[in-house]
Order: C-alpha cells, then sequence, then structure tokens
C-alpha cells in the first residue's frame, strides 16, 4: 500500500488529497490511511495533515548514494568496499559479523536506519531514517589489545577535523570521543575489538553523525544535550561529501599512527579538547574523580591533578560537563 499511497500523493505535487479520495482509491478506512501515513513519516517523508484538506506531500527522504559516494572517495582502503543497508538493528552488530567472515581493511557498513543503535555504557542512540550517518568500519591493525583506546582517540581526532572542515563549525572533543558544539553532543563513536593471542584481531569502529536531525527528531529531554550539524548551521549538509571527507581525514591520521605512534594523534586530540586545564568529574568504576584536566597519557588514559597535587590516570569513565579552573 506504500507505494500506491505514495503515487497518490505524488499525482497532485504541493496540493492536497482528501483522506476520502484515498481511502476510495485504495479501498481501505481513514484509519487504515492514518496508519500508513505515519508509516511513511517514519520512513523520512514529510507530510502536512489537514483536518479538513487531507494530505499533502511536503518531502521526500533523502537517501544515500553509493555511486556518488564512491565518486566522492579519494581513499585507497577506508571505504573501497562499502555494504549500504536500508535498516539493521546495529551497524556494529553487521561489521562485526562481516570481520569474522574475513572483510578487508577499511570495509564499511552504513545504515539509513538502526533500530537498536548503540552508543558507549550501552546507551542507545537516536538513528532516524535518511537523517543522519550511523556506519562501523572495521579496522586490522597490527597492534597489541592494550593499544585499542589509542585508536578511539584517533578516530575522534579524525571525525572533528573533518567535520570542522566540512561545516565551519566550532566542534571540540570531551573525553573520551564525544564530539561537542556549544555543550551538545552531535556525534558518538564506539569501538569495540577482538583480540587473538594478546594481540587485536580487528577493531570496528562505529560512528553516529547527527547530520541533518531536525528538532522534532529529538525526543524532548535530550534537547538541553543533543544537536545536529544542520540545527547548529542552518543548512543541510550532503552525508556522501561528509562521509567521504572523513574516510580520508581517518585513513591518513591511521597510516600515520601505524608509522610513527600516537604522539602526533596526542597533540591533535588535546589540541581540539574543549576540557583540557578545566575542572572535571569523571564516574569511574571505582567511583567519582574530581579534578584539573592536564592532558592525555601516552597509553590514551586522561591525565586527571587532583586536589592534592596526585595526577592520577584515567582509562575509563564517563565525564560531566567541565568547569573552568580557578587560576
Amino acid at each position: 500500500m506504500d507505494l500506491t499511497l505514495l503515487e497518490l500523493l505524488e499525482r497532485e505535487p504541493d496540493q492536497y488529497v482528501s483522506g476520502e479520495a484515498i481511502s476510495r482509491a485504495l479501498q481501505v478506512s481513514r484509519t487504515a490511511v492514518w496508519k500508513q501515513i505515519r508509516k511513511l513519516e517514519e520512513r523520512g517523508y514529510v507530510i502536512e495533515a489537514s483536518r479538513k484538506l487531507g494530505y499533502k506531500l511536503l518531502s521526500k527522504p533523502d537517501h544515500l548514494s553509493l555511486d556518488k559516494l564512491t565518486e566522492l572517495l579519494s581513499t585507497s582502503r577506508f571505504g573501497r568496499t562499502i555494504r549500504l543497508l536500508d535498516e539493521v538493528d546495529s551497524t556494529q552488530n553487521e561489521a562485526q559479523r562481516w570481520a569474522e567472515e574475513g572483510a578487508p581493511e577499511g570495509a564499511l557498513v552504513i545504515a539509513e536506519r538502526q533500530n537498536s543503535g548503540r552508543g558507549r555504557m550501552g546507551r542507545g542512540w537516536v538513528s532516524p531514517y535518511t537523517k543522519g550517518i550511523w556506519m562501523s568500519l572495521i579496522m586490522r591493525p597490527s597492534t597489541p589489545i592494550h593499544f585499542a583506546p589509542q585508536l578511539t582517540l584517533l578516530t575522534a581526532v579524525a571525525l572533528c577535523r573533518s567535520l570542522r572542515r566540512t561545516t565551519e563549525l566550532d566542534i571540540g572533543i570531551k573525553w573520551p570521543n564525544d564530539l561537542l558544539i556549544d555543550g551538545r553532543k552531535i556525534s558518538g563513536i564506539l569501538l569495540e575489538s577482538a583480540a587473538e593471542e594478546e594481540r587485536i584481531k580487528y577493531v570496528v569502529a562505529g560512528t553516529g553523525i547527527s547530520v541533518n536531525l531536525d528538532v522534532s527528531d529529538y525526543p524532548q529531554e535530550l534537547l538541553e544535550r543533543a544537536t545536529s550539524l544542520s540545527i547548529q548551521a542552518g543548512r543541510k549538509f550532503s552525508r556522501e561529501a561528509v562521509i567521504a571527507d572523513f574516510m580520508l581525514e581517518w585513513e591518513q591520521l591511521y597510516d600515520l599512527y601505524l608509522k610513527e605512534g600516537f604522539g602526533t594523534i596526542q597533540m591533535l586530540w588535546e589540541a581540539l579538547s574543549v576540557m583540557l586545564h578545566q575542572i572535571v568529574t569523571v564516574q569511574t568504576p571505582q567511583g567519582d574523580l574530581t579534578g584539573r584536566a592536564v592532558g592525555l597519557h601516552e597509553s590514551g588514559a586522561l591525565k586527571l591533578e587532583l586536589s592534592s597535587g596526585e595526577v592520577k590516570l584515567v582509562f575509563s569513565g564517563e565525564m560531566g560537563q567541565p568547569k573552568p579552573a580557578q587560576s
């Protein structure tokens, strides 16, 4: 029925089609028509409803184009093998299965929507249809497993640098890998790895980027903590261009990391940080820690200077909003 309903709406561009006319043409009840309208809206169609006039199709979902993305890519490995899917539970799950099957380094899973997208700490992720970038990349670095946290920070640096260039927005990183604009989150990163004899077998790096989401796409309780590139910039962005630029920056930094180590990535991360030299509280498995964030350790851990003067290394945790340090 979706296709037939779409045909009816598309026959009258910029015109209302009455619910009675649709009901009669499809030979279904007005309630069934309304349910199908809701399904189309969930698939990214914008439809205006009027109790007196009926329904009018305002816009269609902007699907990702694999041809356009391939044309824009200038990488040698990252994104050169792609699975573009319409709807999945999680791109992480898809990429992990693909990695176990032998997918090459740089293989990329992209979905138009995730039903069970997940972030750090097992949190859900808002992934509306055709509005953002929901993807997972497979990496196969020949490094010890304890270097995996460095790859998380590398991914954050690559994404932040590419988005700043593409959007011209003032985007920064909150430890370890949240990307923020004016304190509100626009991207989440989740790396999950598999090891073999203490070495990394593969890493699946999941990235969710809120590109063209509207205010109406967010639950009310998230609006103070989350935003999108389009909300902040006041315009829409080509998701293919965002992905292509990210892939190039990511591959270049990854190759630099494999060749020269973590030093350059560490300096870039610190330059993009929104919380260095500020007082922060980090929730860790051992309890809350409050202190001044003074930098990154070469392991990727956060260096936190406590009020006693002791510098503590924090390897994992959840950071609250930073507060300016008292001089």
